[in-house]
């Protein structure tokens, strides 16, 4: 494996406090030196010239959904991690709805196998309850022994007190987070949209925010009980965040993502039915972005995560209430966190290299990442958070195209993604 020197850009590493121009050779799968400008005099080395540019510890999804095995119709590993690689993604953590549901070590492993092609790191979260089906826990030390970094049910909330319980207590013991799909379905059943103005002028069952809230706020009692990890899926009411705001504020071990759509559209985008608006939970209200963006403000989300959902064009060009929930959303991730937190909010580039990075590296315990310290793994991601360009949906490496961005100008691209020190994008 050849050595990589990147020079003359700007490097951010949140988790070390640094940020200033520096160059850093990579050497062997890892980070070997990290020096002033022009301070690494190598012969025969290959250069990536980075002016101009911010160089972050390579980006790390938590929540994506790759569709393997089974629903390769919308999505395959190879397929999926080569959208997240043009995204500046150079890991990304896989739900396990799939079909069959990832509930057991060997379709763990093959998740994890050569010949699925993946591009950057895949890290499988497995299901926390045999088949998804929320009453029998899965071998969680099988699991975390082939590789799983995490648990969840993601798309069926684990409903059962009793099973929540068991299951934050199986993954203390481990040292493992309990992901949850915060959604109560005795509310939400039959609703497709957010309760609100628009629900009612379409005609549609609408899911109200408590919905998400009851949720969060039991299974935070119960990791408080119990002392365990439990992560807070796509949080998206204000009512949810508060109270990870105060549960952080008591020292419970509670975590939680936002979606870029989540801090950037509302329910009223949904228009006139455009299902590329449909997700679950779905797009909420102003006062609910707003609240998003106070969080990712004041450090109460801790991660920017995807929960990349391709389907296929069919499961979308249907009425409403019928179509597929979810969006992908890998290669738009971070120009939507530049466009609109940095440059409209002004939220600093090494917190958004934060959320993207050193924070997801912490959430899921994946030693060596989120930092570009020396000897940690060799995976860089490259952006220009001044490049303007348009995202044409119909040129996406995704198998799927069901996005509501398509068309978008944007400020802030990521333009070369690194993997173990080999270059796998560049633009």
């Amino acid at each position: 494996m050849p050595e990589l020197l990147i020079t003359g850009g700007r490097l951010i590493d949140p988790g070390r406090g640094f940020d200033r121009p520096a160059d850093i050779l990579l050497r062997d799968g890892k980070v070997a030196e990290v020096a002033e400008p022009g301070a690494l005099h190598r012969s025969g080395v290959e250069v990536l010239k980075a002016k101009g540019l911010i160089v972050a510890p390579g980006f790390i999804d938590l929540h994506v959904h790759l569709r393997e095995p089974g629903q390769q119709h919308k999505e395959t590993i190879a397929t999926g991690t080569a959208a997240a690689v043009a995204g500046g993604f150079a890991s990304v953590c896989a739900m396990p709805n799939t079909s069959p549901v990832n509930d057991s070590a060997e379709i763990t492993r093959w998740m994890q196998a050569p010949e699925r092609g993946a591009v950057v790191n895949v890290f499988p979260i497995a299901a926390a309850t045999v088949g998804s089906l929320g009453t029998e826990l899965t071998d969680f030390a099988a699991l975390q022994q082939a590789g799983a970094v995490a648990f969840s049910d993601d798309g069926k909330p684990v409903l059962d007190d009793g099973v929540m319980r068991e299951a934050l207590r199986a993954a203390a013991k481990l040292k493992m987070p309990i992901v949850q799909h915060a959604e109560d379905a005795r509310l939400t059943e039959g609703c497709s949209m957010n309760h609100g103005a628009t629900s009612f002028r379409l005609g549609l069952r609408g899911m109200p925010n408590a919905a998400e809230s009851n949720i969060v706020e039991r299974d935070i009692a119960l990791a408080r009980e119990l002392n365990a990890h439990v992560h807070v899926a796509h949080l998206s009411t204000a009512e949810a965040l508060n109270a990870v705001r105060k549960a952080k504020a008591k020292g419970v071990r509670v975590t939680a993502e936002v979606t870029p759509h989540h801090f950037t559209l509302v329910d009223d985008n949904v228009g006139e039915f455009d299902t590329n608006y449909k997700m679950n939970p779905p797009l909420r209200s102003v006062a609910d972005r707003k609240a998003m963006i106070e969080g990712l403000t004041d450090g109460t989300i801790d991660a920017i995560a995807t929960d990349h959902a391709p389907h296929a064009f069919q499961e979308k060009q249907v009425e409403f209430d019928r179509a597929s929930f979810g969006i992908v959303g890998l290669e738009t991730a971070l120009p939507i966190a530049i466009t609109i937190l940095h440059h409209h909010f002004k939220l600093p580039l090494w917190r958004i290299v934060e959320l993207f990075s050193a924070n997801p590296a912490k959430v899921f315990g994946l030693q060596g990442r989120g930092t570009l310290a020396v000897g940690s793994h060799a995976d860089v991601t490259l952006f220009d958070p001044r490049k303007k360009w348009t995202f044409d949906a119909s040129q996406s490496k995704s198998k799927s195209r069901n996005t509501p961005f398509d068309g978008w100008s944007f400020a802030g691209k990521a333009i070369a993604t690194i993997v173990a020190g080999q270059v796998v994008h560049h633009e």
